[in-house]
């Protein structure tokens, strides 16, 4: 690692309303590092992250670029600087091509690699040569020519970087890339970044996943309630060291207690029988009892999230029952399902769950609007006090309820969504993804969470791409591939060999080839 300083940060603040988001941080990063930042939801992290890359302008402070100060009026400042960001929600135009979007904004003088001018490239046989010469340089699997709305999301990754690349960036901010990536193209995308690192450009990586912040970093800074608490080398640092940073104390990294095993004589509150649905869903059948955690696994595009869908009624069976405390659904009928007591939390929260642009108390109230209304006219106060109640006790920062939720961090989202479904006690809870981009000290919060609904009686069907995840909660695990149920797990025999093993059954049915084009 290279040790000069390439960008500085000094005393950088920012506050919105009353909420000090960043306050007074510090930060160098040097050539051809990769620099990742830690801590809690809505410790400040993301916020430092988007300053560095003009996404957010601090109320206060001073950022240098090679010892010399900057000031960015918008993104295309830092761009022009050498600094991008690619963030989570990816900025790509879907029914462009790979090569249309790498060029798009670049003028035709940064294609040929001289300065900058007015007139912009268009998409020609210049451009392309440009991003295949850059395809091959980085060693990327991509087609330059192939539309980006046909590609999975590993590869929608590598365009953002590439566009990064294009653009000969010196500083690349990364805010939480791994979030929707599977195993294997996290760790692809890994490698690239230590490529990068190694040809001297610098990563700043956000992140919640610790075991990726070990295996790249190398040096690690931890925010705590917007302030730096700490700058060290990763060298030497371990999961427990960086969370008792980031909370302020130690904390068990450890599963909740699993009940003991529910007596199949026990009614079940879920049945399903035969269910086939429209696209990856066939002939499944199970039960999920009260009290029991069933969790389910399986490779991406098993068709587990259709799975959920079909029970919550978000699309319609073509075959098969739906059975829930014993009365049969009609299906395809999601007020049906959840006046039947069926809540479901999807796996994407800003595209399923929530009503970003709305408040706390809006999407809380959003699916109850009946018990706070009388005569058709919603009690306000009513609705404020309930919402307040379920802020404080999911532990939501800031407890307000007016506040927009796209205000929140990740995991004050999440818990927003879990808060939106247990005011009114659910007899099924069904949820998908439940800890996606959430930092540690919330993804355990969830455990417990879970745990404790769990333990008062409720039915839970979880579904996750993270296998220790599931080994730690699930009382029983069902494993799916190419739409079918391929195995039951229960006991001892909950293991991440076990499912591995399970989720790769089809294999022998000479479907091994795109199950490993699936794990690409």
């Amino acid at each position: 690692m290279n040790s000069t300083v390439v960008f500085e940060a000094r005393g950088l603040t920012k506050r919105y309303g009353g909420t000090d988001a960043l306050c007074a941080a510090d930060l160098v990063l040097t050539v051809g590092e990769v620099h990742c930042l830690v801590g809690e939801n809505g410790a400040g992290k993301s916020t430092l992250g988007k300053m560095i890359a003009g996404v957010v302008k601090p109320d206060n402070g001073v950022m240098l670029l090679d010892g010399e100060p900057i000031a960015y009026r918008d993104p295309r400042d830092a761009l022009a600087a050498g600094i991008t960001i690619v963030e989570q929600e990816l900025a790509l135009v879907p029914a462009m091509t790979v090569a249309e979007n790498v060029v798009l904004g670049l003028s035709r003088g940064e294609l040929r690699g001289s300065a900058p001018k007015r007139r912009r490239a268009r998409s020609n046989t210049q451009s392309r040569t440009f991003v295949q010469r850059l395809i091959q340089q980085h060693s990327l699997d991509l087609d330059a020519d192939a539309a980006v709305e046909t590609l999975g999301t590993g590869a929608q990754q590598k365009v953002e970087i590439l566009r990064a690349l294009a653009r000969r960036a010196r500083v690349i901010v990364m805010d939480e890339p791994t979030a929707r990536l599977t195993a294997p193209e996290a760790q692809h995308l890994l490698s690239i970044i230590r490529t990068l690192a190694q040809a001297g450009t610098t990563i700043v990586y956000v992140t919640h996943f610790l075991d990726e912040v070990l295996a790249i970093a190398d040096r690690i800074t931890v925010l705590r309630n917007g302030r730096v608490i700490t700058t060290t080398p990763a060298a030497g640092q371990s999961p427990a060291s960086l969370v008792s940073a980031m909370l302020g104390r130690e904390v068990a990294l450890n599963f909740p207690a699993k009940r003991e095993a529910i007596a199949d004589q026990e009614p079940p509150m879920l049945s399903v029988r035969a269910i086939e649905g429209p696209g990856t869903v066939r002939d499944v059948s199970f039960a999920v009892r009260p009290g029991e955690i069933v969790g389910v696994s399986g490779l991406v595009g098993s068709g587990r999230s259709q799975l959920a869908r079909l029970i919550f009624g978000a699309d319609a069976a073509v075959s098969g029952e739906i059975e829930i405390g014993g009365r049969v659904l009609r299906g395809g009928s999601t007020s049906e399902a959840i006046a039947a007591g069926v809540a479901y939390l999807p796996e994407s929260r800003k595209d399923l769950g929530l009503f970003m642009p709305l408040s706390n108390q809006q999407n809380v109230t959003a699916s109850h609007l009946d018990r706070v209304s009388r005569f058709g006219i919603v009690d306000r106060e009513k609705s404020r006090v309930a919402t307040k109640d379920i802020l404080n006790r999911l532990s939501v920062t800031p407890a307000d309820p007016r506040l927009s939720v796209s205000s929140l961090s990740g995991g004050n989202q999440q818990k927003v969504l879990f808060g939106k479904w247990l005011w009114h006690t659910p007899r099924l809870l069904i949820v998908d993804e439940p800890t996606r981009g959430v930092d540690v000290g919330a993804k355990f919060a969830i455990y417990d969470l879970l745990a404790e609904l769990a333990q008062a009686g409720m039915a839970i069907l979880l579904i996750s791409s993270e296998i220790d995840e599931i080994v730690g909660l699930a009382d029983r695990v069902l494993v799916m591939a190419r739409g079918r149920l391929c195995a039951s797990l229960v006991g001892e025999q909950v293991d991440e060999e076990r499912i591995l093993r399970a989720a790769f059954a089809h294999d022998a049915l000479g479907e091994g080839a795109q199950l490993a084009e699936a794990l690409r």
